[in-house]
């Protein structure tokens, strides 16, 4: 169990380019996703969500096509997982699509100092919110979120193929003057 009073630590933000990179998030997404839902969804949408969303191919156009940035998240004990985000060229908000953390890395203040990463991102690209959607049965993800500062403001079913659904909650966070 990770320690909750630990010291704050540097965490590097590496952005993802190359295709070495990104073979190695889409098999940290793959760990981490099997991990994090099995307990609110089947093994089968897990797999078709990863083969969809993260798989090699999936990253490698969501980086050519569809103005996505991921980054690897480095603490000083090794790599701790991954952030992605889309810019749309127009708009006043960031769109936060992944924040993943190997399960030996929660509870150790990384996802608080990845949100101020990504208020900075968005505050240099003139953006004023940040927005995400949280699974409705993801409990745990919707605590931190909450207490990250982010609100709901809508729930929205997307259907995504095979007769698979996400149900998920609309959060977004005003993003601070810095």
């Amino acid at each position: 169990m990770p320690n909750q009073a630990q010291e704050p630590f540097s965490l590097e933000f590496s952005p993802v380019s190359q295709r070495q990179q990104i073979q190695q998030l889409a098999q940290i997404a793959s760990e981490v996703w099997h991990q994090h839902y099995a307990a609110i969804l089947s093994a089968e949408q897990i797999d078709y969500m990863v083969e969809q969303f993260q798989s090699t191919s999936a990253i490698e156009h969501q980086l050519n096509q569809e103005h996505y940035s991921y980054y690897l998240v480095h603490t000083p004990q090794g790599l701790a997982g991954y952030v992605g985000v889309q810019l749309e060229p127009q708009g006043d908000s960031l769109f936060l699509s992944k924040l993943y953390l190997k399960r030996e890395f929660r509870g150790r203040g990384i996802a608080r100092q990845a949100l101020s990463f990504l208020e900075g991102l968005a505050r240099s690209q003139g953006r004023k919110t940040i927005w995400l959607t949280v699974n409705k049965h993801n409990a745990g993800s919707i605590a931190v979120y909450r207490h990250l500062g982010f609100e709901t403001v809508r729930a929205q079913v997307s259907e995504i193929g095979q007769g698979y659904v996400m149900d998920d909650y609309v959060m977004e966070k005003p993003v601070s003057a810095g």
